[in-house]
């Protein structure tokens, strides 16, 4: 969405679930002047007019990523205004890779009462082409200076990016828009700059961390579940750790896979890297399916050193966990309970709600504003499972979920379609 700002002509997005950083996005782009439209999966935008170059404080405090407009608007409009973004509060996630970055482009970047002024100096118009390290492969960062770079003036290359499936989703993104990007997937990314970009009709990848949520609900609760569509070769690490865990994961097309439980669930260790090791936006959800393994696992987050407060959720339902700086360390037990839990985060919501599947009695989930950032009608594709679950509300206002572990074992259920992972 921040990258269709490079374009001065109307374009289309398919694949767009309606999530709440979705809307949030939406309001963001609608104040600089972005004309949109929503409808189903499909996202219109015409940023032909923008007629603004500073983002409103109230929403970019709420949403992190609306702060890869930076790159877009900047090398478009020339300047651009944006305040500190905010949040998942998992850890410090600094703009200091995007700011220098920026600035080895020709920019004139300060940061003063919380916003990033950034602006292009001289009469010359455009960003200048430059070799760019980055001190630690950042999606965020590789994303905005990438992003920037497909209008500057000149070759960008970018060393040490990070290769995430979605760097490469967003590079495609702007290749059908006329930009000149190789080296995605890569630790070396290069860019050469055009003068403009044209319109274009792109669909994007399915979520490769709900298809990772929805297997670990099979495998928790141990059902049989084939999911579509996905790219099997996002999903490696997942599925190499499923396995491990006792579970059989197959591909029975291109774009299905099926998870087959095993027996039980077996201990294994697991350590968040960024792409392609195993991915930190599924650890507290694997968290959730180790509470319950044969053994004793050592899970260690690397990449966000606040991400692990989901502890004290899963211990409230029983679980046997010990903390050691970044690593939790889970003992499995035979079964977890029912409990009121609150979500801390937006993976965290996820991952109680798999631990509530795969509990005894009852489990209570609040801080629902959390989990309605990054899945989009999560309860209704567990009820097509066989999950008995349900949203109430609190005083008019949705509030919480109700999750019984009943997902029976052994139940053998699909999610199809294009509703079902964007």
């Amino acid at each position: 969405m921040a990258g269709a700002l490079l374009c001065s002509q109307p374009c289309r997005l398919r694949n767009i679930p309606n999530l709440v950083d979705v809307r949030r996005m939406i309001s963001v782009l609608s104040a600089l002047g972005v004309k949109v439209s929503h409808h189903d999966d499909v996202l219109d935008l015409d940023p032909s007019d923008i007629s603004h170059t500073r983002a409103p404080y109230d929403i970019v405090s709420q949403l992190r990523a609306s702060f890869f407009i930076i790159g877009p608007l900047l090398a478009r409009m020339g300047v651009a205004r944006i305040p500190l973004p905010g949040g998942c509060a998992i850890g410090a996630r600094p703009v200091e890779l995007h700011v220098r970055g920026l600035q080895a482009m020709g920019a004139d970047v300060h940061i003063d009462h919380g916003t990033v002024h950034a602006c292009i100096p001289g009469i010359r118009g455009r960003l200048q082409g430059t070799q760019i390290y980055l001190d630690y492969p950042s999606v965020g960062a590789t994303e905005t200076l990438m992003m920037a770079a497909t209008l500057a003036e000149g070759e960008t290359i970018i060393d040490n990016a990070a290769q995430e499936p979605e760097i490469v989703d967003l590079a495609n993104f702007c290749r059908a828009m006329g930009a000149r990007i190789r080296g995605v997937g890569t630790n070396t990314v290069t860019i050469v700059g055009v003068p403009s970009l044209h319109t274009t009709d792109y669909a994007i990848i399915p979520d490769r961390i709900e298809v990772g949520t929805f297997l670990v609900a099979g495998a928790i609760t141990r059902s049989e579940i084939s999911l579509s569509p996905i790219v099997p070769e996002h999903l490696s690490a997942v599925i190499a750790k499923l396995r491990e865990a006792g579970s059989d994961v197959v591909f029975e097309s291109p774009n299905r896979v099926r998870l087959i439980p095993g027996a039980e669930i077996q201990a294994t260790d697991i350590q968040t890297l960024p792409y392609p090791g195993f991915p930190t936006d599924m650890q507290a959800q694997f968290m959730a399916l180790m509470t319950l393994s044969n053994g004793s696992s050592m899970i260690t987050e690397t990449v966000f050193e606040n991400r692990l407060r989901h502890v004290a959720e899963f211990c409230r339902m029983g679980a046997n966990i010990r903390m050691n700086g970044n690593c939790a360390i889970v003992q499995g037990v035979p079964l977890l309970s029912g409990a009121p839990v609150m979500a801390t985060d937006l993976r965290a919501s996820a991952a109680l709600v798999l631990a509530g599947l795969g509990a005894q009695g009852k489990t209570v989930v609040r801080g629902l504003h959390h989990l309605d950032r990054g899945y989009e009608k999560i309860e209704q594709k567990l009820l097509k499972l066989g999950a008995k679950i349900q949203r109430v509300s609190e005083g008019g206002a949705v509030a919480e979920d109700e999750v019984e572990g009943t997902l029976p074992h052994g139940t053998q259920s699909s999610l199809v379609g294009p509703d079902v992972m964007r």
